[in-house]
C-alpha cells in the first residue's frame, strides 16, 4: 500500500477505537501519524506522535491496528517514558509490554496481534510493570532474554535512550503533565468505559494526600493559550532568511474563581484562599480572572488582569451568611455570554442543598478541612497545608 493508504487505515483505527474503546480513542486522536521506516521496525510513540513501519502495518488487520494504537496509548497513560533508574532498560521494556498487552486483552481492545509473539502471560494480570520486572530479573538466568526481546511489540522511546529519539529531561515533566491532563479528559469522556487499571490510577492521582496544587496545575494547563513572539525566534526559519516568531507556552489563562465566605469559613481560611489565587496568577504572564465571594449571595466581584493586578492585593473577602452554591452558577449565567472554560471554587464543601449546575461548565471544587467530602460532579481537590 502507499503511505496515503496506510495512513488512512491508521486513521480508521483511531475512529474504531473512538467507537469501541473511547478512552483509547480520545487519547489516540491527539497522536500525529508519522511514517518512520528508516528507524522504526514496528511502531513507537513519544507521547505526541505515532511512528510506524509501513511493512509492519501492512501485515495487520484493522482490529490489529486498534490493538497497536491501544498498546502505544497505554505506554503513554502508564508513564513508561520516565527513567528506569538503575534497572536494565531492555528488561524494563519487556516488563512494560507484559503489563500493557494483558490490559488490552482483558479490555477487549481490538484483536491481539499474532504476526509476532507478544509478551503476554496471565500470571502478570494486574501487576505494575515494576513488579513484573522484579519477577523477570529473578528468573533471568533461566531465561532466553534474546527470545523475549524479539517479543516486544514496539520500539520504546523513553528518557533512557541514547539515540536522537531520546526524550530530553527538560521536556519530560511537560510531557507527563500533558499526558495526565489528556488522561483526565479522556476518562471523563469515556465514563464507565474507562479501563479499570486507568480508573484506579486516576483515583490515586486524585487522592487527597497528594499535593492538590499539582493537580490544579494539570487541569489549568489545558486552558493556557500559546502565543508567539519575536523575542524567542523560531530557529527553523534562520536558514531561509526569514525570522519567524517562536512559540511561548503558558502565556495566558482565563478563569472564574469563587471564594466561599459563608459563616463556617474563618478569616485564616479566607487568607489561605487568597494566597492560592495569587499562586495561580503567578504562573502566567497574562491572565483574565473573574473573582468573587459568596455566601447565600455574590459579593465583591472583580475582573482582574495585568492592568489592575494590584487590586488583588487589596481584595476584601466579604460574606458571613449561609452557603448557597447555586448562586455562583446563576451569577455566571446572568453576567456572561458563554460559560467559563473553567470555574474554581474554594470552599469547605458544606453547601446548604445543591452543589450547583453540573452541566454548565468544567468545575473544580478545592475543599479545605473536609477531606471525606467529594463533590457530586466536576473534580474534587482537597486542600493540603504545606
Amino acid at each position: 500500500m502507499s503511505n496515503e493508504a496506510l495512513e488512512e487505515r491508521l486513521r480508521m483505527g483511531k475512529i474504531g477505537l473512538m467507537l469501541r474503546a473511547p478512552f483509547f480513542g480520545n487519547l489516540a486522536s491527539r497522536l500525529k501519524i508519522i511514517q518512520a521506516d528508516d528507524w522504526c521496525s514496528t511502531a513507537a510513540t513519544d507521547g505526541r506522535n505515532f511512528y510506524y513501519n509501513s511493512e509492519f502495518i501492512n501485515k495487520l488487520t484493522n482490529k490489529n491496528i486498534e490493538f497497536l494504537f491501544g498498546h502505544e496509548i497505554l505506554h503513554c497513560a502508564l508513564d513508561h517514558f520516565g527513567r528506569c533508574g538503575s534497572r536494565n532498560r531492555k528488561i524494563a521494556n519487556i516488563a512494560q509490554d507484559y503489563a500493557v498487552n494483558q490490559i488490552l486483552v482483558d479490555e477487549n481492545v481490538g484483536e491481539k496481534i499474532t504476526v509476532i509473539d507478544l509478551c503476554l502471560d496471565e500470571k502478570y494480570r494486574g501487576m505494575p510493570w515494576e513488579d513484573i520486572y522484579d519477577d523477570l530479573m529473578n528468573k533471568i538466568k533461566k531465561m532466553d532474554v534474546t527470545e523475549l526481546l524479539e517479543q516486544t511489540l514496539d520500539d520504546h522511546i523513553n528518557a533512557d535512550r541514547t539515540d536522537d529519539k531520546q526524550i530530553k529531561d527538560d521536556d519530560l515533566q511537560s510531557l507527563r503533565d500533558e499526558l495526565k491532563a489528556a488522561m483526565i479528559q479522556a476518562a471523563g469522556a469515556a465514563g464507565d468505559r474507562t479501563p479499570k487499571t486507568i480508573s484506579r490510577m486516576l483515583d490515586d492521582l486524585m487522592n487527597p494526600k497528594m499535593n492538590w496544587r499539582d493537580l490544579l496545575r494539570l487541569n489549568i494547563q489545558g486552558l493556557s493559550h500559546n502565543n508567539y513572539s519575536y523575542t524567542r525566534p523560531n530557529k527553523k526559519g534562520f536558514g531561509s532568511g526569514f525570522v519567524l516568531p517562536g512559540l511561548i507556552r503558558e502565556e495566558s489563562v482565563e478563569l472564574c474563581i469563587a471564594l466561599d465566605m459563608s459563616g463556617s469559613i474563618s478569616q485564616a481560611d479566607a487568607t489561605a484562599f487568597m494566597s492560592e489565587v495569587v499562586g495561580i496568577i503567578e504562573q502566567y504572564s497574562e491572565f483574565i480572572i473573574d473573582i468573587w465571594c459568596f455566601d447565600d449571595a455574590i459579593h465583591n466581584h472583580q475582573h482582574i488582569n495585568g492592568d489592575n493586578i494590584t487590586d488583588l492585593l487589596f481584595y476584601d473577602p466579604q460574606g458571613g451568611g449561609g452557603t448557597n452554591f447555586d448562586c455562583n452558577f446563576e451569577f455566571m449565567k446572568e453576567t456572561r455570554n458563554d460559560p467559563p472554560k473553567m470555574f474554581i471554587m474554594f470552599t469547605d464543601g458544606e453547601p446548604f442543598g445543591s452543589w450547583g449546575d453540573p452541566n454548565y461548565c468544567d468545575t473544580i471544587f478545592v475543599i479545605k478541612g473536609n477531606e471525606g467530602r467529594l463533590s457530586p460532579f466536576g473534580q474534587t481537590l482537597h486542600y493540603e497545608e504545606l
